[in-house]
Order: structure tokens, then sequence, then C-alpha cells
């Protein structure tokens, strides 16, 4: 299970850092140089992976992640229906 885990924040790093800068811009109050910090620890700290920090980060940072990936989201679908 930590190997999904940690290959799934992998992902979400990795998907942090190919955001078009409008998106990093308007919504700032998103951690997206810490999510992609993350995503090269994980990556590349081999076996200095701090496993206490994963668990929190699953815990915690996802749900508000989550949330900020619902405005954005939710601010596409507005965009596109006003055009």
């Amino acid at each position: 299970m930590q190997s999904a885990v940690i290959r799934e924040l992998g992902i979400i790093g990795e998907a942090t850092k190919n955001l078009v800068d409008d998106i990093r811009k308007t919504f700032k109050n998103i951690p997206w140089i810490k999510i992609a910090g993350m995503r090269d620890k994980l990556i590349h700290g081999y076996f200095t992976v701090d496993l206490k920090e994963v668990w929190n980060t699953a815990k915690k940072d996802i749900y508000i992640l989550k949330i900020g990936v619902e405005k954005i989201l939710s601010n596409k679908d507005e965009d596109e229906n006003n055009d």
C-alpha cells in the first residue's frame, strides 16, 4: 500500500509540473512548488523517503488539494459555458 500511495503522490506532483502558468497564478493558495518538490523527494529520494510525511500528506493534504482541483474544474466549466 505504501508503494501505491507513493506512486500516486508522484503522479500528482508530476502533473502539477505540467500545469499552465495561468492556473498556478489564479490558484495561488495551492502550494504547487511544494507538491512538485514532494514528487521529487519521492521519486529521487530512494531510501530517504519519510513515510510519516507521506502518510500525513495522503491523510490531510490530498483532501485540501482535491478541493482546489474541484474549484479549478468548476471555473473551467463556467468559462466554457460563457463562450
